[in-house]
């Protein structure tokens, strides 16, 4: 960063995002007039809490416009306070945020809960609807349904996933479904269930659950009229000690990709539309040939074109993976690795257009702009990066 500073000009200086990494100076940060401001609004989801694996120094979730011309974030507010937004969405419509807090047991009670927060001042600004029990503990993600009448979160404490009701003023009611995942892997960090996601694909009727603690993906269907999730056949097993964590859904093809924390790899399958079913034709590493360390594998995601794949390291190397998909196949070839500029990249997003990806680097407290080359994939690394107190989730206003 400071070597970017000294090629700067003042006006450049003057827009550039002030943030402070320290709890209770939220107040002093500088909301900068933004040179364009057609832009899409950006939502940052933190750690506010220390934890056994993070030191969380943010204060709640912080609201950014991305300038499209250079891929800089400008502040411009934040959420009243709240405890470990660690993971967040934003329903279909832009109307309302929801955000896991990201707590356990109390008293030998579940404590994770859901906060529901209005977006006013054209998504601007949050605004405090109401607070309800996960249903388990430590909640780790969540998703609106499409259509914006449930939240269905994971918890990955207790190895649970719940379903939640949203009100017609966005407001969330207690849960209406709740499934409990058993069962365990070979590795250590699989005594129990872990649910680490679940996601629901466009135009599928198939609601999806990574545990990491199981090496399964639970295939649901969503029975609206019912307001439950039922099991839809046998999971999915993944290879044993894999801990699967995030999945990517292909935006053209029944493809679908899961990014494995444990043991470094990607599992390409083809899903059967019908039924629901996953089913693998590729196992590729996150990792250069050669390297045997602790990948610690993040997030996942592909580019709007369908072109592109990318998955994130944590561990000791702290870089993302960028792969080509293969037009007919939907194989994975390995592109390179680009490192973040920072340590712990829990979570990334590429913007709408497919212009950029950003990389929330947990430890460092950064999140970081690259740009994507529409020719190769490669991510290019264009000087810019904003200090974001323990960012850990990224969502873009739809």
């Amino acid at each position: 960063m400071r070597n970017l500073i000294l090629i700067m000009t003042l006006p450049t200086l003057l827009s550039l995002p002030v943030m402070s990494c320290k709890k209770g100076q939220d107040k002093n940060l500088i909301q900068n007039p933004l040179p364009d401001t057609s832009g899409p609004i950006l939502y940052v989801g933190t750690y506010t809490e220390k934890e056994s694996h993070v030191d969380g120094k943010a204060t709640g979730i912080y609201v950014y416009q991305l300038e499209m011309a250079t891929g800089r974030l400008y502040y411009i507010s934040t959420s009243p306070e709240t405890t470990n937004p660690s993971y967040i969405d934003v329903d279909p419509a832009g109307r309302c945020l929801y955000a896991v807090n990201e707590t356990g047991a109390s008293q030998g009670q579940p404590s994770g809960t859901i906060s529901a927060y209005r977006l006013a001042m054209k998504g601007k600004e949050l605004e405090f609807i109401d607070t309800v029990s996960s249903c388990g503990n430590y909640p780790c993600y969540l998703q609106v349904e499409r259509s914006g009448k449930y939240v269905m979160t994971a918890n990955y404490g207790s190895g649970t996933v719940a379903l939640l009701p949203i009100r017609p003023d966005g407001s969330l009611g207690n849960a209406l479904s709740v499934d409990r995942h058993t069962g365990k892997g070979p590795s250590p960090n699989q005594e129990a269930a872990h649910a680490h996601m679940i996601t629901m694909p466009e135009s599928s009727p198939f609601v999806y659950s990574c545990d990491l603690g199981t090496d399964h993906i639970y295939i649901y269907k969503l029975d609206a009229i019912g307001d439950r999730l039922l099991a839809a056949g046998d999971p999915y097993a993944t290879r044993p000690g894999a801990g699967p964590r995030h999945l990517a859904w292909h935006p053209f093809k029944s493809l679908a990709y899961v990014v494995n924390e444990l043991n470094g790899t990607i599992e390409c399958m083809r899903v059967d539309t019908l039924t629901g079913g996953l089913s693998r034709f590729q196992v590729i590493s996150t990792l250069a040939e050669g390297d045997s360390l602790d990948a610690a594998c993040a997030d996942i995601h592909i580019t709007p074109s369908g072109k592109y794949l990318y998955a994130s390291n944590r561990g000791q190397f702290n870089n993302i993976a960028m792969y080509t998909i293969h037009p007919q196949t939907g194989e994975l070839s390995l592109i390179g690795h680009q490192p973040t500029k920072g340590e712990i990249p829990r979570n990334f997003i590429i913007d709408p257009t497919g212009t950029y990806l950003l990389v929330a680097n947990q430890n460092s407290n950064n999140v970081v702009t690259f740009r994507i080359d529409q020719r190769t994939g490669k991510l290019i690394d264009i000087g810019v990066e904003t200090t974001i107190p323990t960012p850990v989730c990224l969502k873009f206003l739809p």
